[in-house]
């Protein structure tokens, strides 16, 4: 078995590695590839785990003077060349790039940790030997990373003081919100994660056991995972980040399924450091990834940009833009708003009157999609998951639309819904939707987000208070907005004993509704 998965490990690193490099080539055809030089070197992380990497240095380099220093950890399940085309390109405009496979991937050593004390750990090893075996500054480090990467990135730089900068592109800052959320497995991102380590790494027994229990559902070891995730995630070290003051960029994607837009935004807030948050159209890592085949793409662009202030002190205006930049998923071009609050400053209300009694466990058609795809179909052709929303049977599905609107509606930010459940049983799980329904009744997908309780009593009501993704969706005008509850989608793994039932109820006193941040006209 270790054999196989070995022979199969290599033979997918060739692949990967050819085809990032014919990209990195096809890119960078116009100019002078040999501009900069690349070296294959090994660096000895902590424990004395060996990480293959490469360096890549400005023309012209001959120690006599020195450059700002750019560390590139690989993302999940991928190799050392993926930032080639990128690397290549900061060090033709004066940096000193290494790029490195994190531990547990590929050829590096060691078993995969994601992003524990030892990654940390090795992030820091890494900067060592580019200090003493490149002519790197030691006052101007920066660090950037697109899913794993850009995790790795935010955790060592609120361990390492030398971090001057950091991009932090399709990745986390809270990993149990990212795949927990609303306490409902995410189980196909965690699948996806889990067969990617199979096939290009090498899984800790932690790990093996944390999946396993994922997929249980195994509530004696819940808040464990939750510990184990808190020790992985940004948000937990933010206050060491401010500290340090290191300029934070952040990016990421309307459409992630493995790491949902909210964490972002969430921990954004938090910051009191120099920062900037981008939120584009598209799925996990896809915004990027015309770049590491060395294309123009306007998420490399702003991460030169950042680097270029921050490490080289160039006056680029980037720090004078504003900080955040939305693109909508429907048209148009950035919008920039001073901070995320303003993003959703402005509500309107969906009332959600009346009782209504949904039976679970059968699959309404109503969907948040498959990971990747779907979310990549809205990126490049704007065809999110549809729904008949009149067709959707009303026995396992409860819906409320609005009027149609008179005016186009652009939703900005994180909706929010607050109703009254009743339960029949004590365990449970719930998935809401949000659609913009056309004249014939079609919905394309907003946005949704999963809801899972335990220990409730059944037939006790109790409040629910769930914030959906966030997005940044344009409603046409004589359109309407329907929210939608059911209790399956293959996104999630769902709690619903059999037979169970739901009661969603809107008391005289404290109503249901869900809040939808529009932008003003």
């Amino acid at each position: 078995m270790g054999h196989g998965r070995t022979t199969l490990r290599t033979s997918a690193v060739g692949v990967v590695s050819a085809a990032l490099i014919a990209g990195t080539v096809v890119g960078l055809a116009p100019a002078a590839q040999a501009a900069s030089s690349v070296r294959f070197v090994d660096i000895t992380g902590d424990g004395g785990t060996v990480l293959k990497a490469n360096v890549v240095t400005p023309a012209g380099a001959d120690g006599s003077h020195s450059y700002p220093l750019i560390v590139l950890p690989t993302s999940w399940g991928l190799p050392q060349v993926e930032y080639l085309a990128q690397a290549q390109k900061l060090a033709d405009s004066g940096y000193v790039v290494l790029t490195y496979n994190v531990r547990g991937f590929w050829q590096s050593g060691g078993e995969i940790e994601v992003a524990g004390p030892p990654d940390i750990a090795d992030a820091s090893k890494v900067i060592d030997w580019a200090l003493a075996n490149t002519p790197a500054d030691p006052r101007h480090i920066g660090m950037a990373g697109v899913s794993y990467g850009a995790g790795i990135s935010l955790l060592a730089a609120a361990h390492d003081k030398r971090i001057k900068a950091v991009a932090a592109l399709s990745g986390w800052a809270d990993l149990i919100d990212s795949i927990y959320s609303g306490r409902t497995q995410h189980v196909q991102a965690g699948a996806l994660l889990d067969g990617a380590g199979t096939i290009t790494g090498r899984e800790s027994p932690e790990l093996r056991e944390i999946f396993d229990n994922f997929y249980a559902s195994n509530l004696t070891k819940e808040q464990e995972m939750i510990d184990w995730g808190r020790k992985r995630s940004a948000a937990t070290y933010v206050d060491q980040l401010n500290r340090n003051g290191t300029a934070v960029l952040m990016a990421n994607a309307w459409g992630d399924t493995i790491f949902p837009a909210n964490s972002y935004a969430d921990f954004y807030e938090k910051l009191n450091v120099p920062k900037r948050l981008e939120m584009r159209p598209g799925d996990h890592a896809t915004a990027e990834l015309t770049g590491l085949f060395g294309l123009p793409n306007d998420v490399w662009t702003d991460t030169g940009r950042w680097f270029d202030h921050y490490l080289k002190g160039a006056d680029n205006g980037i720090d004078r833009e504003q900080p955040v930049q939305l693109k909508s998923r429907s048209a148009g071009g950035y919008e920039g708003y001073p901070d995320w609050k303003s993003v959703g400053a402005t509500r309107t209300k969906l009332a959600l009157a009346g009782s209504t009694t949904i039976h679970a466990n059968i699959d309404s058609g109503a969907d948040g999609g498959i990971v990747f795809l779907s979310s990549i179909l809205d990126q490049v052709a704007q065809l999110p998951p549809v729904a008949s929303i009149p067709l959707l049977p009303r026995r396992w599905a409860a819906v409320w639309q609005s009027e149609r609107y008179g005016t186009a509606q652009q939703v900005r930010g994180t909706a929010t819904l607050h109703t009254t459940l009743t339960p029949t049983k004590e365990s449970g799980t719930l998935i809401a939707y949000l659609y913009d329904v056309g004249p014939l009744g079609f919905g394309k997908l907003v946005t949704n987000a999963p809801y899972t309780w335990h220990g409730r009593t059944p037939g006790e009501p109790f409040d629910v208070n769930l914030d959906l993704f966030s997005t940044a969706y344009d409603v046409p005008a004589g359109h309407r907005l329907a929210l939608v509850v059911d209790t399956v989608d293959p996104l999630y793994i769902e709690h619903n004993p059999s037979g169970a039932q739901l009661t969603f109820s809107s008391p005289p006193d404290d109503p249901s509704y869900v809040s939808v941040p529009v932008r003003e006209q």
